[in-house]
């Protein structure tokens, strides 16, 4: 029952449904057939989730109990939505939609636009910088490129979290972003940009989902007619869905339960874009009769490297620790993990690049090796140290070094140095050449001290700082260059690093390798200010910054190499310290701290209050017993066709008790039950608690809610609330 690290790129579709199903171990083939009701699955890394819930839609779709263009799977990037696609093909499931959070939007938006709104749909910027740029200028507030690049991403955060220009300052300070400009200057300029785009009538990718959102509120033929197609929805990398994502998915589901969520809390990453695994942990709370698998057999690493990995969450705290999953290989033992202290940078990225020297030379090739780091500007001396070493890479996650536009611009102004003269005068050689390339980058950004906090400003710093250590390194080396020596050297390094490569090592950041796995993986850097990252202040940012690391070791199959190094640059003091969640881990340290006083999960299933009473397999007509596929019919027990023996004068009466009720809650008549479960309910008749609640749609928090006045009306009373009894308002129908 392993799953297999590598698979045919033309496997044979399987003959039959049981066929889907072969080669699942027991909690995936669980996940497979749990195809009813609220399903959440906590899947570890390389636990085979996207097989697991490939194969459950496929499985589905195969055994005709759903029908392929009523699912909708969504997951967060268009590689992962053309991956669970091709897969699904490959299992004879085609027809399913599979796409991004923003893909699914968009569609529904540009077909429902002319009938819900009128006219042409506005043209998407896929680039805001510019715009908020001018809205920048229009508050007259100026701002650098990087600056503009982070004020960017505030504005993008402030929609992802549904916050107002106005609310943004205190809901940074909650949140404790390190905000790039004054935070009443970002809400400004965020007021401007948004009367911007209603003044050109442009939308930006965010306006897809909050507008597709007030769509589907506001117009309830249109939400109804997208809900009596997608019946059935599943959602990978739950734990990065933001308070958007959620809103919208809410209205997608529309008070039904059919969803099958996939996610791990260890892997949460990408707080910073207003993701949260808030929703994949209180999954169980909003749907208490969920059925909750976990997979804990990892298929991907050896247990070498599933241990690391297990005992470095073994010491992480807060919400996300107690969900913890404890991986178990299912690999045959390998090579022990290898810790290496270097004396500086440059010799870490010369050891890293003999060591892959020696894998390529054992046969495992250039593809399956990568070096990931914690930000971009790490890049360059590995990018040196492999070429030197006459190996191929390829960058992946970010732009080649001396692609990026700082570097860009930097070598621009250092050129005009050269030419204007002092780059070839003699008494501008030696140690004075590094001094002139801190004047000159000094004017772009550089400065002695790293700047606080994250994002773009950071990043450009980090580039400017390495090329500023590359010229102390280039004067060391050659004390009688000048100026125009080292923008020549610049110039050669740039062309050698352009060179087409089509098997390379893979240089990633830790962000970018989320998702990604390779034979032999390289964490490198790992020392305090870096893992984690000096403006990680905070508990639950120091956590993250565990988690990041977690899913960089994670990457790794086979082998797996950790290393630091103790100063910058040759001949620097030796003032670094190994990273903190390491400790108890290499070699010869010791534990921090008391560890994690919660206990990791263990895999198997869960099943709720309601979910063992549901059927697992198909459900058939009440009338003929044909097995039924459609929700719609299911959720009325019988086909569309069949007789029915609907009491009418109880089906008016539940339709004005719903309204009453909705009308107090505040919120759309389907949020207390769907016309399909109040013609279930009069035609059912049910005569007590059990009956009610066998009825699809009516789940234990609705039989707990509306359970004594929906029976009294089946039994001729007028339904109203107890004494004393309030409109609480609560989330749609489970």
């Amino acid at each position: 029952m392993t799953a297999p690290t590598h698979t045919s790129l033309f496997p044979a579709v399987p003959d039959s449904p049981d066929a889907v199903l072969d080669g699942l171990d027991p909690e995936q083939r669980e996940v497979a057939t749990a195809l009813r009701g609220p399903v959440c699955v906590l899947a570890g890394a390389g636990t085979g989730k996207t097989r697991a819930i490939t194969h459950r839609i496929a499985y589905g779709v195969r055994a005709g109990i759903l029908q392929p263009g009523s699912v909708l799977a969504v997951t967060f990037t268009a590689r992962a939505a053309g991956e669970m696609r091709g897969r699904l093909r490959q299992l004879g499931a085609g027809g399913v939609q599979a796409r991004t959070f923003h893909s699914a939007a968009l569609r529904q938006l540009q077909y429902f636009w002319p009938r819900a709104i009128g006219g042409e749909m506005p043209r998407l910027v896929e680039r805001k910088v510019q715009l908020v740029a001018e809205a920048g200028a229009r508050c007259r507030i100026r701002l650098d490129r990087s600056e503009l690049r982070d004020v960017t991403g505030e504005i993008e955060w402030c929609k992802v979290t549904q916050t107002v220009p106005e609310d943004y300052p205190a809901a940074a300070a909650k949140s404790g972003r390190e905000v790039p400009r004054d935070p009443a200057e970002i809400a400004k300029i965020y007021t401007a940009y948004e009367q911007l785009k209603r003044d050109r009538g442009v939308i930006d990718f965010e306006d897809v989902l909050l507008l597709t959102v007030g769509v589907l509120q506001e117009r309830p033929d249109v939400a109804d007619t997208i809900r009596s197609q997608y019946q059935h929805f599943v959602v990978d990398e739950y734990q990065d869905v933001s308070p958007l994502q959620q809103r919208l998915l809410d209205l997608w589901l529309g008070g039904r339960d059919d969803i099958c969520v996939v996610g791990d809390a260890s892997q949460t990453i990408y707080s910073f874009t207003g993701a949260t695994p808030d929703y994949l942990l209180g999954f169980r709370s909003r749907h208490p009769e969920a059925t909750v698998v976990k997979l804990v057999r990892d298929y991907r690493s050896t247990p070498q490297v599933v241990q690391l990995a297990n005992g470095l969450l073994s010491q992480a705290k807060g919400q996300a620790a107690q969900h913890r999953l404890e991986l178990v290989s299912q690999r045959e033992p390998g090579p022990e993990p290898g810790y290496t202290e270097y004396v500086d940078e440059p010799t870490e990225a010369e050891g890293t690049a003999r060591r892959i020297k020696e894998l390529i030379a054992g046969g495992v090739r250039p593809s399956e090796i990568a070096i990931l780091y914690r930000i971009n500007a790490q890049s360059e001396v590995y990018e040196q140290a492999l070429a030197d070493a006459g190996v191929p890479y390829q960058l992946r996650g970010a732009e080649r070094f001396f692609d990026r536009p700082e570097v860009r611009e930097a070598g621009l102004l250092l050129r005009g140095a050269a030419r204007a003269g002092a780059g070839s005068d003699p008494g501008m050689a030696g140690t004075e050449v590094p001094e002139h390339v801190r004047a000159v980058l000094s004017s772009r950004g550089w400065t002695a001290e790293a700047p606080a906090g994250s994002g773009a400003v950071r990043d450009r710093w980090e580039s400017l700082a390495a090329l500023v250590r590359l010229a102390d390194d280039f004067a060391l080396a050659r004390p009688e260059a000048t100026l125009s020596d080292l923008v020549a050297e610049l110039d050669e390094r740039a062309s050698a690093q352009h060179a087409p490569t089509v098997e390379g090592v893979t240089l990633a950041s830790l962000h970018a390798a989320k998702g990604l796995e390779w034979d032999a993986v390289f964490l490198v850097g790992l020392t305090e200010g870096m893992m984690p990252i000096t403006y990680a202040k905070t508990d639950e940012q120091v956590e993250e910054e565990r988690r990041l690391l977690y899913v960089g070791v994670t990457r790794a199959r086979l082998h797996l190499f950790l290393s630091w190094a103790l100063s910058r640059s040759p001949g620097g003091r030796a003032t670094r310290k190994p990273s903190r969640f390491l400790d108890g881990l290499r070699p010869g340290s010791a534990t921090r701290g008391t560890g994690n006083r919660f206990a990791a999960g263990t895999g198997g299933i869960e099943r709720g209050v309601a979910a063992a009473k549901r059927k697992r397999g198909p459900v058939r007509c009440r009338v003929c017993g044909r097995t039924l596929s459609e929700a719609g019919e299911i959720k009325l027990m019988r086909c569309e066709d069949c007789p029915s023996d609907l009491d009418e004068g109880l089906y008016e009466r539940l339709r004005d008790w719903r309204m009453e009720q909705a009308r107090e809650l505040g919120q759309p008549a389907y949020c207390v039950f769907t016309d399909k479960t109040l013609l279930a309910i009069a035609e059912v008749r049910p005569a007590g608690p059990a009956e009610l609640s066998a009825i699809a749609g009516v789940g234990s928090r609705k039989l707990d809610k509306y359970g004594a006045e929906v029976l009294a009306l089946c039994t001729g009373g007028d339904g109203g609330a107890a004494a004393g009894d309030e409109a609480v308002a609560e989330e749609p129908e489970k």
